[in-house]
């Protein structure tokens, strides 16, 4: 059986680390996709972990190579999908949950038409940028522009499959593992089972 592929979606700060963090456990066959980037790591970050950090040069020669499923630059920096990783675990049967920006949604579902996809909405423009300020990672400025970039990001919303309201992280998290549930009861993800149980009845589909 194929796996299936999330993509999910937010402006910075909103909580997606945190919601895919507590989704990721209640699933053994769901697999994160850690992206490459060429920016700096923030305290605490690990080489593999939360992204494979690479110089601008090697991420460029990657993209060049046609290695990433998908790439876009964000506040000055890259980031970008292992195609490798993503189809080696899908035709494995696993479930793969790609945390990218809408750039990257795009050129996802370009290529794969049937990747399910979710964008997290922050519950307003002043949570966000409280949430952000929270984290004490950047300067002013770098928070004013990513709350430019938020502004351009929500509006594209109807591009995806499922809008989630990230506000109550309890409420939040059951809803995404419940896209994720409906996404292995799809009839092309279940196709060898669906033959053997038509063949038990003795027919044919």
């Amino acid at each position: 059986m194929r796996g299936n592929l999330y993509i999910v979606s937010a402006p910075s700060g909103s909580g997606k680390t945190t919601l895919l963090q507590h989704l990721i456990v209640r699933f053994d066959n769901l697999v994160f996709s850690v992206s490459h980037t060429t920016r700096k790591p923030r305290g605490g970050e690990e080489n593999g972990v939360e992204y494979f950090f690479v110089e601008k040069e090697e991420f460029q020669e990657m993209a060049d190579r046609g290695q990433f499923l998908e790439w876009a630059e964000y506040h000055g920096n890259l980031y970008g999908t292992s195609r490798q990783f993503v189809e080696e675990n899908v035709l494995a049967g696993l479930n793969v949950i790609l945390d990218i920006d809408v750039q990257g949604a795009v050129q996802v579902k370009e290529k794969h038409g049937d990747a399910v996809s979710v964008f997290l909405l922050p519950p307003s423009y002043s949570e966000l940028e409280r949430r952000l300020r929270e984290r004490r990672l950047e300067d002013d400025e770098t928070i004013r522009k990513r709350l430019a970039i938020a502004k351009w990001e929500i509006l594209r919303y109807r591009d995806y499959d499922y809008v989630i309201v990230n506000d109550i992280i309890e409420q939040a998290v059951p809803l995404l593992a419940a896209i994720v549930l409906a996404g292995s009861a799809r009839p092309k993800y279940q196709d060898d089972r669906i033959r053997k149980i038509i063949a038990s009845f003795g027919g044919r589909d």
